[in-house]
């Protein structure tokens, strides 16, 4: 999922040669979204042919690195040539599919298509008289579908609240997954621009994403990656 521990994702872009740390990063997050975070450890580390059997062990340019063994594993940001984000998205990829797949097979074959949260929010926003939210989010949980997720037990979590991505097929669920492990929620320049969704919706989620990630994919390696999770 995006959020940890029911947080937003924030990725904070440092130009190469700077400062850059998980309290600048912080600072930033401050100036521009009026909160503060705390680095989670979301990119694989790159170890490399050869050399890799000695940096696996060291954590220069990492930030908060986790360790397995006495190895580096997984960080919270560094300089992007460290980063194996290629790594990171396949993980992610593969983690979305199991899920989709779980979900089609205990959920699909047994319940008919439901109407999506939005749909059902839609209505309480045009006449929150006659439809309050609490309402809505009623008529939205008695769909046989919905209540299909809700009930459903196993290692992964079926999020009712995402029925419309998952009914926008396989392809979709893990496209949308994979771009969400490289830049989160949101995601901050290097010279200081706030990039994130107009609304929360998944179209607009989806441009979000697209965007922040050919972004990521243009910054120079020498460019430092720091991940926050913020309230």
């Amino acid at each position: 999922m995006s959020t940890f521990a029911g947080k937003r994702i924030v990725t904070v872009c440092f130009a190469p040669d700077t400062d850059a740390n998980w309290f600048t990063a912080s600072e930033q997050l401050d100036e521009l979204l009026s909160t503060n975070g705390v680095p989670v450890q979301r990119f694989h580390v790159r170890h490399r042919p050869l050399i890799g059997w000695l940096t696996r062990f060291l954590s220069y340019w990492l930030i908060s690195a986790a360790r397995r063994f006495g190895a580096v594993t997984t960080t919270a940001g560094g300089r992007k040539s460290r980063l194996d984000l290629d790594r990171t998205a396949a993980a992610s990829a593969d983690r979305a599919a199991a899920r989709w797949r779980d979900w089609y097979t205990q959920v699909v074959a047994k319940t008919p298509t439901a109407r999506c949260w939005e749909d059902f929010l839609a209505q309480h926003r045009a006449a929150p008289d006659d439809v309050s939210e609490d309402e809505a989010r009623r008529r939205f949980e008695q769909q046989p579908r919905v209540l299909a997720m809700l009930a459903h037990v196993g290692d992964q979590r079926l999020d009712p609240y995402e029925l419309g991505l998952y009914q926008a097929g396989e392809s979709a669920y893990v496209g949308f997954y994979w771009r969400v492990a490289l830049v989160g929620d949101a995601l901050i320049t290097t010279d200081g621009t706030l990039m994130r969704a107009a609304s929360s919706s998944h179209a607009d989620r989806f441009r979000f994403l697209d965007e922040a990630c050919a972004y990521l994919g243009a910054l120079q390696a020498g460019t430092r990656l720091c991940a926050l999770a913020a309230d």
